[in-house]
Formats: C-alpha cells, sequence, structure tokens
C-alpha cells in the first residue's frame, strides 16, 4: 500500500511528526519534493529532531529511506544532517538512498536566491537556501542531477567553484545513488509512504502563485518524486492545524491584526512554537481558514484530513473559524485564484464554545469535550472530508487515529 501525506495549508502543519507515527507500519519511506528549506520536526521523549531533508522515517532503525527525484539537495546541508543523526545514535548508514534523477543544489545559487528575490518589486520571501534557483536550472535544462555526477563533458562545463564544491562529496553521493523507479518496483508489494514538504497552498501551479515554493507540494507530486503512477497511490492524507499560519510573504485572509488582536496572535504563536524550523522567522498566525482546507482537499483528492495542534486551544473560552471571504461586498466560498481578490478577502467567522480542558491524555474520540468535537464535525462536513487522525500534543504519542491507515 502506498499512503501519500502531504500539508494542505501553508506549510508547517505537522507533516514530519505524521510521517514518523505512521512510518511504524511502512517499510520504506519516500520524501518526494522540495529541498534544506523544509523542516520537520519530531519530539520523541525528551529528544527532539529537526529534519529538512532526510526523511521523517529515518528514526526507526529498521526503515530504508529514499530522497526522491523531485527534491534539490544541498550536498553540505544532506551530510551535515546525517551527521547529527549519527551523533544523536542514530545509525542511518544503509538505509538513506538518492534518486539519480534528484537535482543538486550548488553554493553560489544561495546567493542567486537571495539576490533575486532583493531585486523583485514584491519580494516572495525565500529561505535563501538556493531552492528556487536549482528548480530555476532544472526547467532551464540547465541543472545537474546525481545521475550526472560521472558525466565528464557536463562536470567539465561547470565553473571551478563548482567542481571544487562537488569534489567534495561526489563519492559518497554516487555511493547513496539509486534508480528510484527500480526500487519502488522492488517494493511494489510493500508499505510505503511518501512524505510531502511545504503545503498545498505554496505548490508552483495550484497554491498561491507567486508567493509559493518551486516544487510539486501537491499530492500529485508524489508520484512524479517517486517514479511511480498516480495509480499506483491508495490513500492520500492532509495535514492541518486547527489554526493557519504561513511563513513569509503572501496573502493570508485569516491572518489575526496583530494591532488589535495582539494577544490571541502572541498565544497563538507562543503557545503552538510556531517559529520556522529552518529560519527560525516568526510564523503569521490567523483563524482556521476552511475556504482554503476545501480548496486543497479538492485539488489534491484528499481521502482523510489529519488534525494537528487542536490542544493550543484548551483554554480559551471561544474559538472562530472562517467559513467565507468579503470581496469587495460579496460573499465568496471558494479559494480565489487572483493575489489581488486574496489580499481584499475579509473572513467571514463563525464562532465556536471553548472546552476549557485539556485534550493531552485523549487518545479516542469519544473521550473528548463535545466542543472538541463539534469542532471538528463541523470541519468535516464543511470540507466533505473527514478528519482520521487527530494530534493533541507534540510528541509521537500524543496521536490517536479514528479510522485505520494502512
Amino acid at each position: 500500500m502506498k499512503v501519500v501525506v502531504i500539508g494542505a495549508q501553508w506549510g508547517d502543519e505537522g507533516k514530519g511528526k505524521m510521517v514518523d507515527y505512521l512510518a511504524d507500519d511502512a517499510k520504506v519511506v519516500v520524501r518526494y519534493a522540495g529541498g534544506a528549506n523544509a523542516g520537520h520536526t519530531i519530539v520523541i521523549g525528551d529528544q527532539q529532531y529537526a529534519l529538512h531533508l532526510v526523511p521523517s522515517g529515518i528514526l526507526y532503525p529498521d526503515k530504508t529511506v529514499y530522497l526522491g527525484m523531485g527534491m534539490v539537495i544541498d550536498p553540505e546541508a544532506l551530510f551535515n544532517e546525517l551527521q547529527m543523526l549519527k551523533d544523536r545514535g542514530i545509525n542511518w548508514e544503509g538505509r538513506v538512498f538518492i534518486s539519480d534523477r534528484a537535482h543538486l543544489v550548488l553554493p553560489r545559487y544561495r546567493e542567486l536566491d537571495k539576490k533575486r528575490d532583493a531585486e523583485r518589486k514584491r519580494p516572495i520571501g525565500t529561505t535563501g537556501r538556493g531552492i528556487g534557483t536549482t528548480y530555476s536550472m532544472k526547467s532551464e535544462r540547465d541543472g545537474i542531477r546525481l545521475a550526472d555526477l560521472d558525466w565528464k563533458e557536463k562536470i567539465e562545463d561547470l565553473e571551478d567553484a563548482d567542481k571544487e564544491f562537488l569534489n567534495k562529496y561526489s563519492e559518497r553521493l554516487i555511493s547513496m545513488r539509486v534508480n528510484l523507479t527500480a526500487e519502488m518496483y522492488k517494493h511494489r508489494n510493500d508499505n510505503i509512504l511518501l512524505e510531502g514538504a511545504q503545503g498545498a497552498l505554496l505548490d508552483l501551479d495550484t497554491g498561491t502563485y507567486p508567493y509559493v515554493s518551486s516544487g510539486m507540494s501537491c499530492s500529485a507530486g508524489a508520484a512524479i518524486g517517486a517514479g511511480i503512477g498516480p495509480r499506483s497511490l491508495d490513500k492520500i492524507l492532509g495535514v492541518f492545524k486547527a489554526y493557519s499560519t504561513r511563513v513569509g510573504n503572501g496573502p493570508m485572509p485569516t491572518e489575526f491584526c496583530e494591532e488589535t488582536q495582539s494577544e490571541l496572535y502572541h498565544y497563538v504563536r507562543e503557545t503552538g512554537r510556531e517559529y520556522g524550523v529552518t529560519t527560525g522567522r516568526p510564523r503569521r498566525c490567523g483563524y482556521l481558514d476552511l475556504v482554503a482546507l476545501r480548496y486543497a482537499c479538492q485539488t489534491n483528492s484528499i481521502d482523510e484530513l489529519v488534525l494537528t495542534h487542536l490542544d493550543i486551544y484548551d483554554t480559551l473560552d471561544e474559538i472562530e473559524a472562517c467559513v467565507a471571504y468579503e470581496i469587495d461586498g460579496q460573499k465568496v466560498v471558494d479559494f480565489p485564484t487572483s493575489i489581488e481578490a486574496l489580499n481584499k478577502a475579509k473572513p467571514v467567522l463563525q464562532k465556536f464554545s471553548g472546552w476549557k480542558q485539556s485534550l493531552k491524555n485523549c487518545r479516542l474520540y469519544d473521550a473528548m469535550p463535545k466542543s472538541a468535537r463539534d469542532y471538528v464535525d463541523f470541519i468535516e462536513k464543511y470540507c466533505e472530508t473527514p478528519v482520521g487522525i487527530i494530534s493533541v500534543g507534540y510528541e509521537r504519542n500524543d496521536t490517536f487515529l479514528r479510522t485505520k491507515v494502512w
């Protein structure tokens, strides 16, 4: 069985935790897109792991993980991350492989990324990790893949600094590269977990363009990035938080007003620890945007939603969620394509009673307070998509299933 886990908002929804949680029943985990701009946090007991390139399943000693062909990989960042894992007692050798079709990030791409964004009239808010430049080079057919490392003519065409950089890593990269399609066929009868990066609303085609990432963070990208056909995907899970966050520039119709809602804004940010894993930047926070979430379900064929950070609302008397936008005096319930329309959008909010008790120890849906269940039930009806998994804390076990995944 092949299960895809994607972010259903603007990233940072808790995908890493969910992949780690579900990986126990998988044999193989594939990260199919993105680069070191992603940050997936996993908490096990008193240990916290921040992963950027390596798939989250690596923390299980019996799992094999693959970096997919839709990824762009910074060799320096990758081997620093692998060394961090080794230093913390995670034996990864012989368990981490890279698609020979994945593209490589060169050091000068980082500076190009920053320069391009600084020169834009409307900056995107890039992480400056060279991701956009690498994907741009890929689409211009000037990029370099792992498969090209022993293509002498291709290497000779590179700048001297590029060749010097790659020389430090080529041997190790070549030892880890594989034909991913052949590997996936070999594992065709095994449970395979496919891990996305960023979120559906940051996808290059279906996201809030141009304020998007450069890779495919949609569910369709899982098939491409893993080197398989779309009919091989069995289930798609979309992870979302009980509220909305966004990092960087771009429209966010439900963002709290920092001037008039300062207390709520800072409560959600601090309680939810809403700071970027990769950059440390504070995340923008706002009401749960159900218009955007339903759009993510529709464009990604999400079978089940995964709700995280529900416990952040434990102490509030009342919570609100966005059920429509008001744009130029008109009520809008379909997510707009136009950035101008999204910038004008004002959230139409619906109120819900708070539950005023801790959800931390809940492991059954029926054990949750009625007001918490009412909130979840409304989300399901609005999005016409069931919530199959709920997370009520940061640790691996602060999670419970409502339906079987595998």
